[in-house]
């Protein structure tokens, strides 16, 4: 019997703020490092998309009637595989069906990754008439060489190009997404990348380092000795000089690879540009992933989707929830989630969510010059930013 939902039951469903994230798998072309559920669209055969919708609308309705409880919805992310493989009007029919079935707070963030070779003026135009209003570009890096190690299929520059397109067309909360540590890239090489960045006046910049994952090609060409692996000092260097490039240019660091410009609301209260979806995982909130492989997280569960599109999308039909499998979270896993999860943002991990025998580990923290306990919230600083797993681990040991 295939976990199911219902086993979070003993926590009232509608106390947690509530999320929901749509996973479309199709992209153009599979990037040399990626370990996504996704899937080359040409490959997939005529009706995919068609297939994929349909079983995605029942999967929310499935859903929403079987936890209507949940809602509304704070923040709708389109995540992938690449979203804008779809059209501006599928992407629009999916947030009004979130909208009719869960509701949708009034100012609630939806965001839609996005290739840049995908975007366009009519394009970033239907985007916002079907109500996305954060873009999040994947854009890497500016330096040709490393794109093509990576295999991705948009040009340098192109990326600063739609920012400043979208920003034209009325967008007024973009991000850009860059990856440092990539084999054969320069400390140079990183710099360029993150002052072109900057060149689009992005609100947000997420800047992660490369992990070779297990089964994806540039993890065959590392093991055939064609290209380097980096080490651990390159990518210390290069998430310092993020963290100087980014800070010297106005943005905040409140997660350890997320950076935001600070910006004013329609209150006049300032604030930084987070993505306030990524903030409901970090924070433990509840969300609900709809689409082949998504994870959801809901009161005391945790599960994910079957991944095949196919598979997926005749369990939609059949009217059940495509569950692959789940689990129902201990007390021992929600509070290492809390640690792992709180420590790493700005805000800090308050120090009352620990151990008992974890507040002295927590002190050393300090005393190392790691970090600093203010209010009693433990914070990390940039030295214990690029220690954060060691620290972590150790916290909990």
């Amino acid at each position: 019997m295939r976990f199911h939902p219902s086993d979070a039951a003993g926590q009232p469903l509608a106390e947690q703020p509530f999320s929901v994230y749509i996973h479309v798998p199709f992209c153009a072309a599979r990037c040399g490092y990626c370990d996504f559920n996704t899937y080359v669209l040409g490959s997939m055969g005529a009706g995919a998309v068609q297939t994929y919708l349909d079983a995605a609308h029942t999967e929310i309705e499935t859903a929403s009637a079987q936890f209507p409880a949940l809602g509304p919805a704070r923040t709708v992310f389109f995540g992938g595989g690449t979203p804008t493989m779809l059209t501006p009007a599928q992407l629009g029919g999916l947030i009004e069906h979130v909208r009719n079935s869960w509701g949708m707070t009034g100012d609630a963030e939806v965001t839609t990754e996005a290739n840049p070779e995908t975007l366009s003026t009519p394009v970033l135009d239907g985007l916002l008439e079907a109500g996305v209003n954060r873009l999040s570009m994947g854009m890497q890096s500016a330096d040709r060489g490393v794109l093509k190690l990576l295999d991705r299929v948009h040009t340098p520059g192109r990326a600063v190009d739609m920012a400043r397109l979208a920003r034209e067309r009325g967008f007024d909360d973009i991000s850009l997404d860059l990856i440092f540590g990539t084999p054969g890239e320069s400390l140079e090489s990183w710099r360029r990348s993150l002052e072109t960045a900057l060149e689009a006046e992005p609100d947000h910049i997420s800047a992660y380092s490369l992990i070779v994952e297990e089964g994806t090609r540039l993890a065959a060409r590392i093991r055939r000795g064609e290209v380097p692996m980096t080490d651990e000092d390159d990518l210390a260097d290069k998430y310092l000089a993020a963290e100087e490039t980014l800070t010297g240019a106005g943005f905040v660091n409140y997660e350890v690879s997320n950076w935001a410009r600070p910006g004013t609301g329609p209150d006049g209260v300032v604030d930084l540009h987070r993505a306030e979806h990524n903030m409901a995982y970090w924070l433990g909130d509840d969300w609900w992933g709809i689409g082949p492989g998504a994870h959801s997280h809901v009161g005391q569960a945790r599960w994910w989707n079957v991944k095949h599109p196919a598979r997926y999308a005749a369990l939609c039909s059949a009217g059940e929830l495509p569950v692959d499998d789940g689990e129902v979270l201990g007390p021992e896993e929600r509070h290492e989630e809390t640690v792992l999860l709180r420590l790493r943002l700005a805000d800090g991990l308050p120090v009352a969510e620990l151990r008992e025998e974890e507040v002295p580990r927590a002190a050393k923290v300090v005393t190392d010059g790691l970090g600093t306990e203010t209010d009693g919230v433990l914070r990390l600083n940039l030295e214990g930013r690029l220690l954060a797993d060691r620290i972590i681990t150790e916290l909990l040991v």
